[in-house]
């Protein structure tokens, strides 16, 4: 249901806005999540800007990002948390299937088990704006921090298309190591594939993530190619 007592205007700007993104998005994400989508979409109408904030939440870091889905953007920002050494916990995605294509993202983050100092939200927030920009070249610094040729251990992909959402889906499903997320979402821009929502589970040592896609050219992926994708992302992961 959504939040009683908004104005008949924003509710009206709100159906609208909603109409952007896959049919579930309405009836399945709460009006609060939508209603501050919005709010950020409108953030960045007004600034031309990735929107990119940092707050504490508990023990951990909420960072928000909001920008024009492209299929290099989540290589960039978990290439700069994996280059800042930070720990994923949660992980919400909400991106539109029709112009202007935005894409909403929550992400939970610790560093050392504790929520960032402001001088270290303050640097991942520019290392982020500066990678979306090209100045700050993610991959160079992390092959530093890790031997980026190095595949993950016991990868498993799998692809289907999903019938609650209608939407192609990619499961994958590793050990925990450092830089996996940024491994996955490099080989998920490899692939040209642009993520509209994902889920996350990490659990005894193994992480479980559920990437909704559209392919190249913002297009729906048929299964025969969508298994073929699959594979393809396993062996990059597997560094083969």
């Amino acid at each position: 249901m959504m939040a009683s007592g908004l104005k008949s205007s924003t509710m009206e700007l709100l159906k609208r806005f909603n109409r952007a993104f896959p049919e579930f998005y309405e009836q399945f994400v709460s009006s609060e999540i939508q209603l501050q989508n919005l709010r950020l979409a409108h953030h960045l109408y007004e600034t031309r800007y990735a929107v990119i904030d940092l707050k504490p939440e508990g023990s951990k870091t909420a960072l928000y990002f909001a920008y024009r889905n492209q299929s290099f953007l989540l290589s960039d920002i978990f290439g700069v948390l994996a280059a800042y050494g930070l720990t994923i916990h949660g992980l919400s995605l909400y991106g539109q299937i029709r112009p202007p294509m935005l894409v909403f993202i929550k992400l939970l983050v610790s560093r050392g088990s504790k929520a960032l100092t402001e001088k270290t939200s303050e640097n991942v927030c520019r290392a982020i704006r500066e990678a979306l920009g090209g100045r700050f070249e993610v991959e160079e610094m992390l092959a530093v921090e890790f031997n980026l040729n190095t595949g993950l251990d016991q990868v498993q992909t799998e692809f289907y298309v999903d019938p609650v959402f209608h939407l192609p889906a990619l499961v994958l499903e590793a050990d925990n190591q450092p830089g996996l997320f940024y491994k996955v979402m490099y080989a998920i821009w490899q692939e040209d594939l642009l993520v509209v929502n994902a889920n996350l589970l990490v659990w005894r040592g193994r992480t479980r993530l559920i990437l909704y896609l559209l392919g190249p050219n913002e297009s729906l992926i048929p299964e025969y190619l969508g298994h073929k994708i699959a594979e393809g992302v396993r062996y990059r992961l597997l560094g083969k």
